[in-house]
């Protein structure tokens, strides 16, 4: 008899029931013989609101990075996200979106795709995926409260039951997948790990969202967003409109702090008036609200440089927003879970391998590294930002970016370097490549458009409704 046939069984344990953590799953499943995932709420039998979510009542996409991260560790799920009624819109065709630098042409080559739907949707169709697997459990209504082990080893963690009951779970590998409310600080200070290099920047943006029932056809309408432009004083108002499942839209308004939106539903309107183009209100005039105004305060960019610590035990990872949250006015942090999970699941082809938790912690940095530098080169510049303030090269790179981006609204090889980035396909030094370089010192080669650009089928939808909406561009 081979010894192989002794083999211990092993074990995963995931905390946390969020879409990162059953992506974590879906990364460990097949080399491991068990999961259980610790969940401290119930999981919604479908695609319903889950417990300890407050930002899944924001817009939310996936960015073809994190798409395409998913596909790969859960084949058929776009698939069935689309089945399901959400979206797959072709980048920059399909958009209609006012920076702050002027209106992007809607190129009609399209090099990405985002899909958009309710974050419900979203979850239910990964977490439907990875619960089908009989090698995945959850454990809900229990709340990890500890590590098991020591600063060399985890080897589990310590549950803790609604009722008040504790118990040991033993784990060959144990992924932190709590997302912002994450302990793990604590957790390592415990172990006797100290010295964890953290970056917090908030710019203060508050999140106003309200579901409506779209006044046309969501099916091929394009995703409308009015941007901040960092440059002017005042507050960064921002908004956007993505089409969801159920011929509805999503939207989602920020302010920052001064000038916020707020739970008011007759101010919503009247907010969506103050972004620096009056598109979205416009379009809202005429569409039919399905749900309360929701608000949130949590935006901030927190980032954990577990990667960076001298000592990092086996046997455990953090991932998702674990590791990194990101301002969700960006919409990567989906898209930079995913990757990270993918990240894992890559390593794990070697198997449950010494230094395995070191290699993964720092594939999961690279993974995060674009996502970061998007939100945080952004958030720097506006006047309310706490936590780090632009330096000389910062400013310098901006004006570099803001070039870049005007130049994306008359150039396609501009706004595809742009979009590579923002897409999570390309990290974000290819946009001071030589090529880009000569693309951005040369400008724009059409004129600006001074207008949101429809379709002429878009503008007889918008015609038809008591007060038109928007001119050809």
């Amino acid at each position: 008899m081979s010894s192989a046939s002794h083999r211990s069984p092993t074990r995963a344990v995931v905390v946390g029931g969020s879409i990162a953590g059953m992506l974590a799953a879906a990364a460990v499943k097949d080399h491991v013989d068990s999961v259980e995932i610790v969940e401290a709420h119930e999981l919604p039998g479908g695609p319903e609101p889950r417990t300890g979510v407050p930002q899944a009542v924001h817009i939310h996409l996936l960015q073809t990075g994190g798409a395409r991260a998913i596909e790969a560790l859960l084949p058929g799920s776009v698939d069935l996200l689309l089945a399901a009624g959400a979206h797959r819109i072709p980048v920059t065709t399909n958009m209609v979106i006012y920076s702050p630098e002027g209106w992007y042409r809607r190129w009609q080559r399209a090099t990405h795709h985002v899909i958009t739907a309710s974050r419900d949707l979203t979850e239910f169709v990964v977490r439907q995926q990875v619960l089908k697997d009989p090698r995945v459990g959850v454990r809900t209504r229990t709340s990890a409260v500890g590590l098991l082990g020591d600063r060399r080893t985890v080897t589990g963690v310590r549950v803790r039951t609604t009722d008040g009951t504790e118990a040991e779970l033993r784990a060959d590998l144990v992924i932190d997948a709590a997302g912002r409310a994450t302990r793990m600080p604590r957790w390592l200070a415990r172990l006797g790990i100290t010295g964890l290099a953290e970056d917090h920047i908030d710019s203060g943006l508050v999140y106003a969202s309200r579901i409506y029932r779209a006044p046309v056809p969501t099916r091929g309408w394009p995703v409308v967003s009015v941007q901040a432009d960092p440059r002017l004083p005042g507050p960064g108002n921002s908004g956007g409109i993505l089409p969801i499942e159920g011929d509805r839209w999503h939207v989602s308004l920020t302010g920052a702090p001064g000038r916020h939106p707020t739970h008011d539903a007759d101010a919503f309107l009247p907010f969506a008036r103050t972004l620096r183009h009056p598109l979205l209100a416009d379009l809202l005039a005429h569409a039919e609200p399905l749900s309360d105004v929701r608000v949130t305060h949590s935006t901030a960019n927190r980032r954990h440089y577990y990667e960076r610590l001298a000592h990092w035990p086996e046997g455990l990872v953090a991932l998702g927003d674990s590791a990194a949250a990101f301002n969700p006015v960006y919409g990567q942090g989906m898209s930079a879970a995913a990757q990270g999970a993918l990240a894992l699941r890559d390593l794990l082809t070697k198997g449950l391998t010494p230094k395995l938790a070191r290699e993964a912690q720092r594939a999961i940095a690279r993974s995060v590294d674009s996502a970061w530098a998007l939100a945080t080169g952004q958030d720097i510049h506006f006047s309310t930002t706490k936590g780090r303030s632009p330096n000389l090269a910062d400013r310098l790179l901006h004006r570099y970016v803001s070039r870049l981006s005007r130049t994306a609204t008359g150039s396609f090889h501009a706004a595809t370097a742009l979009t590579d980035v923002l897409a999570l396909q390309a990290p974000p030094t290819t946009l001071v490549s030589p090529g880009v370089l000569l693309t951005a010192l040369l400008g724009p080669l059409r004129r600006p458009l001074d207008r949101p650009q429809f379709t002429p089928a878009e503008l007889d939808l918008l015609n038809s409704l008591d007060k038109p909406v928007g001119t050809p561009g």
